[in-house]
């Protein structure tokens, strides 16, 4: 726990305790504590420890004048101090910084300090402080986090304080040299608690606000994918995180993100969208890539035939896939001139077939294809096979309210109508009609263009020929019919005027 005491500027100027991070700490630590961790529970030698400074921690002050080497600081109630120049990018006097108390020198009179965020040098237990940023090694590991050692100082670092990002090991930052801030001094049991993630997350912080002032909607940037969800993914930018949502990874279709990317992937993306008040951003990692359908009408054009990859079936038909970015459907009306109960007893996904290009749009990205056009078509040559009156039998494929469809050959279907069932009425097709059944049919019509066949089943009645006989008995009737109407014909107009005048 921290330290308390009685000095006046100590609890002024002390930064304000994380109650997360204490719980972080003491999470990291379990049962186990600092004092027995580094073995401070033991009584320790060398008496009481020295006088500090009055004013400790971080505080604020003021430039009143520049050495060559020092920075000569006012930090009120007639206090000074001096912090080294080479720890400003730029000061003038007057500037106003916050500062970190290092020591009190009391020949000189004057505090030792260094600028926020700069490492102190002149820190050992007496000085040290919460808020301190200082060069620790890492000596080792357990459970909780890391083991570091800061000039002799030996310190702790929960796993949680490594990084911004969980890592899931943190071996491998043993033997380094890292940039730490201190966040708990226990002097009584020479222990440190320190954070790397602090001075990742300001570094970040003061990253983001310079690239947002840089970035504009339309850059091409690199980034690496920090988190894949079921929507999309995050990437960091370089403190700056924007989303890539599932629809933007790819020209084609994507069912889910890791299909396209994965954790630390290292991506080119496109700025979509930037919101300045949120500081949210949209990418896009199709829109940097080159638009496969620019030139598609000229290497796809209606007509052409091709080799395309089956990526998926659906009731409606099958979606090919040309290339990288390039899908079109392949309607179940197009798979085969034969009557399908379903796209799949055709094609399979993955199955490579070749098809004709129906219609290309490049501008909506759709694109139609014909795989049945690809073959040949069976209906070109069978109105030759089956001219009018043709008589056959054939197979009822299916039955439907207004009749019965039978197969003529593969790919070439005939209805015969509710009304050329049978001799008799039909009331209901199903009763003289079942499917699997053969019926003699005879072709009424053949439509080659619209492929229609239209059929009957009824039987015509039986035409006996005439005999010799009945045929002269025949042309007998027919003389003596002529010759009667021949004789009724002469008394048309009036009676004959020769019996009259004779004389």
């Amino acid at each position: 726990m921290a330290e308390s005491t009685n000095e006046p500027y100590k609890e002024k100027f002390r930064p304000a305790s994380d109650p997360a991070l204490d719980q972080q700490v003491d999470a990291a630590l379990g049962d186990v504590s600092l004092e027995t961790l580094y073995g401070f529970d033991k009584p320790q030698e060398g008496g009481a420890v020295a006088e500090r400074p009055r004013i400790r921690g971080i505080i604020k002050g003021k430039v009143v004048r520049l050495g060559n080497d020092e920075v000569f600081v006012d930090l009120g109630e007639k206090e000074q101090g001096i912090a080294p120049i080479l720890q400003f990018e730029s000061v003038k006097v007057g500037d106003e910084h916050e500062f970190v108390v290092e020591r009190f020198d009391e020949r000189e009179g004057l505090y030792s300090l260094s600028k926020k965020g700069a490492i102190s040098q002149n820190i050992n237990w007496d000085t040290i402080e919460p808020g301190q940023i200082v060069e620790a090694t890492v000596t080792g590991m357990n459970k909780g986090g890391l083991e570091l050692e800061v000039k002799s100082m030996k310190a702790f670092m929960p796993a949680g304080q490594v990084d911004i990002h969980h890592v899931k090991d943190i071996s491998i930052h043993i033997g380094e040299r890292m940039t730490a801030e201190v966040t708990r001094v226990e002097r009584n049991n020479r222990s440190l608690v320190l954070s790397r993630r602090n001075i990742l997350e300001r570094e970040r912080e003061a990253a983001k606000e310079k690239l947002l002032a840089d970035l504009a909607e339309g850059q091409i940037r690199r980034g690496v994918v920090r988190t894949v969800m079921d929507f999309g993914a995050f990437v960091d930018l370089g403190g700056v995180d924007g989303l890539l949502h599932v629809s933007e990874m790819s020209h084609r279709r994507v069912k889910h993100p890791r299909e396209v990317v994965n954790e630390n992937d290292i991506v080119e993306v496109k700025i979509v969208k930037i919101d300045k008040e949120s500081g949210k951003l949209s990418l896009s990692l199709k829109a940097a890539m080159a638009d496969p359908w620019i030139d598609a009408v000229s290497r796809y054009a209606a007509g052409t035939s091709v080799t395309a990859r089956v990526s998926r079936v659906e009731n409606f038909g099958a979606f090919l896939q040309l290339e990288e970015g390039i899908e079109g459907l392949l309607p179940a009306s197009e798979l085969s001139y034969q009557r399908i109960r379903h796209p799949s007893d055709i094609v399979k996904d993955g199955q490579t077939i070749q098809v004709i290009v129906l219609n290309i749009d490049s501008s909506q990205h759709r694109l139609t294809f014909s795989l049945k056009q690809a073959g040949t078509d069976p209906w070109a040559a069978a109105a030759e096979r089956y001219p009018a009156d043709t008589v056959l039998t054939a197979k009822v494929s299916r039955v439907v309210d207004f009749g019965a469809f039978v197969e003529l050959e593969p790919g070439v279907e005939g209805l015969v109508h509710i009304s050329e069932l049978s001799n008799q009425r039909v009331r209901t097709v199903g009763d003289v009609a079942k499917v699997g059944q053969e019926l003699k049919v005879r072709v009424i019509e053949f439509d080659v263009e619209k492929h229609r066949v239209s059929l009957s089943a009824r039987h015509r009645p039986e035409v006996i020929p005439p005999t010799p006989e009945q045929l002269e008995a025949r042309k007998k009737a027919d003389a003596e019919r002529a010759q009667r109407e021949k004789k009724r014909g002469g008394l048309r107009g009036g009676l004959d005027s020769g019996g009259f005048f004779r004389g």
